[in-house]
C-alpha cells in the first residue's frame, strides 16, 4: 500500500506508464528543435495523473469526480496531440494507433472509476 491514496490506484499508474512513453517523444520533440511540442505534450501528459492525484486528496468524492473529470479531459488533449504528431510525420502510425487504444482505455477506466464512487 502507497503512502497516498492515488499510489494504489490503477489509473493512476496507468496513467503514469503512459505519461513516462509520451515523454520519451517530447524527449526526441526537443532534439528537433519542437520545445513548444514538447512542453505542449508534457503538461497534457503529466496533467492525467496530477489531476487523478490531487483529486484522491479531496475531502469529498463529488470533488474527486470533478478531478476525474479533468483528468479525463486530458486524456482527450493527448490524443489529439497524438494525433498532430502523427499528421506532422513525427509519430509513426503504428505508434500512434498504440498511444490512442491505450488513451482510449484510461478514458473509460477514469469514466468506470468515477462512477464506482459513492454519491453524496
Amino acid at each position: 500500500m502507497g503512502n497516498f491514496r492515488f499510489e494504489d490506484l490503477q489509473i493512476w499508474q496507468k496513467a503514469c506508464v503512459i505519461g513516462d512513453r509520451l515523454d520519451v517523444i517530447a524527449d526526441d520533440l526537443e532534439k528537433r528543435g519542437k520545445r513548444r511540442y514538447a512542453e505542449q505534450l508534457r503538461g497534457a501528459a503529466l496533467s492525467v495523473s496530477n489531476n487523478i492525484a490531487e483529486g484522491s486528496g479531496s475531502k469529498s468524492e463529488k470533488d474527486f469526480r470533478n478531478f476525474l473529470n479533468i483528468a479525463r479531459r486530458s486524456v482527450f488533449e493527448n490524443a489529439n496531440i497524438v494525433l498532430f504528431l502523427r499528421r506532422k510525420g513525427i509519430v509513426g502510425a503504428e505508434a500512434a494507433a498504440e498511444f490512442l487504444d491505450g488513451l482510449r482505455v484510461l478514458s473509460a477506466q477514469i469514466a468506470a472509476f468515477a462512477k464506482s464512487l459513492p454519491r453524496g
